[in-house]
């Protein structure tokens, strides 16, 4: 928390567990937001305001909490999860606020309270919205949620070119503005596979900083390659071979024994099959990559790609329909919705749930990671796409679509002709079909009973 007029409730974090101060912990550290366009504490005093055109101003990936006397206000973008816990005392309720179940678990044991925690207490701040708790003893109210971010829709005129122009366009200031926060001697990894996503990522990368006058040569491109032979390396020397950038290519071997689907579960918290078959793979990755290089820093990722030009395929879900997909404002990214049935108290709703496969390993493991795809100001433009008027609700267009509108924009931005390949996801594209079968199990429930498990093993610890 930042400083505000009340001094006696700020909570201070210097790298170590802070002190309780007027019932509230926030775990929340501020090197973890990547803010582009103002200060921390400017971005902490739009929270602080409760003004919901404030907290929509503020460009990048944060999660920001401030505290007025009793009053909360919690805000957040997709790319960085924050969770709080209510925990009773004698004295009244005390909030911690924290990225991570595990962080939560790790308090309460401190405050003598561990055997009040269940997962299913634990609540996350739906992305896009300013929450606003008001912490005055038993019962404890339910949180106020008041929308920041509600992206206009179909305002774009149906022509791919001019879509992919302003989608391209607005992906490029954002990229850029992250890179202009970057020292200069530090390098970037690109966690690239040669897919739509990860490859406009890149190609837009090396254009800024050509266009500063930076030398290529801070980039790398890593690609993860598991036993067998794994589509993703061939297709990502593929993807460079095109565009005459090869020597940015660095592959990830990764021996097959020490890829743990137990393990993705562990760091994301997580249950959901797809997420944690994702999230094994980038952990396995960024493991390996803090082996090769203990200093590495910063980090960029295609994340967010697909759920803004909602390509995934519909008939592997029997609860979607083209309609529920292209008729719900950012379905992929919020799920159904904070007033619906189906809606997570404890998880959040499609990406800004499952975006932990990425963020949750990156920050394990050290880095800074950056999802431009996942911020608002690109989602915003992704939103305005006239989906239906451009694939008159035809499966098959839909799928072709976001091929044809990245091209289109890195064409207009960049001059380069980027290769389009077809749809697959990381994780099986980072194996060979035979060894992913062997690698996951085929029931879910598998993966929620490893779940249960850890979970009561670190409430144990």
């Amino acid at each position: 928390m930042s400083e505000s007029n009340e001094k006696s409730s700020r909570v201070e974090f210097n790298g170590q567990a802070p002190a309780l101060v007027d019932r509230v912990v926030n775990l929340m550290a501020d090197s973890g937001n990547v803010i582009l366009n103002m200060s921390h504490e400017q971005a902490c005093q739009a929270v602080r305001s409760g003004n919901a055109e404030a907290v929509r101003k503020i460009r990048g990936q944060f999660a920001i909490c401030e505290q007025q006397g009793k009053t909360i206000r919690m805000a957040r973008s997709i790319g960085r999860p924050m969770r709080y816990f209510l925990a009773k005392r004698a004295e009244g309720p005390a909030l911690i606020i924290a990225e991570r179940m595990s962080e939560i678990v790790d308090q309460l044991k401190k405050e003598g309270l561990a055997d009040q925690f269940h997962p299913s207490y634990t609540r996350m701040v739906p992305a896009h919205y300013l929450l606003e708790l008001q912490l005055v003893g038993c019962p404890d109210p339910n949180p106020q949620l008041t929308r920041y971010f509600a992206p206009e829709r179909n305002r774009l005129p149906a022509d791919i070119n001019a879509i992919g122009a302003t989608y391209i366009e607005r992906l490029a200031e954002v990229v850029d503005q992250f890179l202009m926060s970057i020292p200069d001697d530090q390098p970037i990894g690109v966690m690239f596979s040669g897919g739509i996503d990860s490859g406009s990522i890149l190609v837009l990368v090396d254009y800024l900083m050509r266009r500063r006058g930076h030398s290529p040569s801070r980039i790398k491109a890593f690609t993860l390659a598991v036993q067998g032979q794994p589509g993703d390396l061939d297709q990502s020397r593929k993807f460079l071979k095109a565009i005459n950038l090869e020597m940015l290519l660095e592959p990830v071997e990764v021996p097959v024994a020490s890829v743990r689907w137990q393990d993705a579960v562990e760091s994301i918290e997580d249950y959901k099959p797809l997420d944690v078959q994702s999230a094994t793979m980038g952990y396995a990755m960024l493991r390996a990559l803090r082996a090769r290089y203990p200093q590495w820093r910063y980090l960029i990722d295609g994340d967010g790609g697909d759920e803004n030009l909602k390509d995934y395929p519909i008939e592997e879900n029997p609860e979607l329909t083209i309609r529920s997909v292209l008729g719900n404002r950012m379905l992929y990214q919020e799920g159904w919705g904070v007033d619906a049935v189906k809606h997570s108290l404890v998880y959040s709703g499609g990406q800004s749930r499952g975006h932990s496969r990425t963020s949750a390993p990156a920050a394990q493991f050290g880095f800074t990671g950056f999802s431009p795809y996942a911020v608002p100001d690109v989602i915003e433009i992704a939103e305005a796409v006239p989906f239906v008027a451009l694939t008159e609700w035809d499966h098959q267009k839909l799928y072709a679509l976001k091929g044809e509108i990245v091209a289109a924009g890195i064409r207009h931005v960049t001059g380069v002709d980027m290769p389009v390949f077809e749809k697959r996801r990381f994780q099986h594209g980072a194996v060979d079909k035979p060894t992913f079968e062997k690698m996951f199990p085929k029931d879910n429930q598998v993966y929620r009973d490893e779940f249960a498990r850890m979970i009561e093993s670190k409430c144990a610890e």
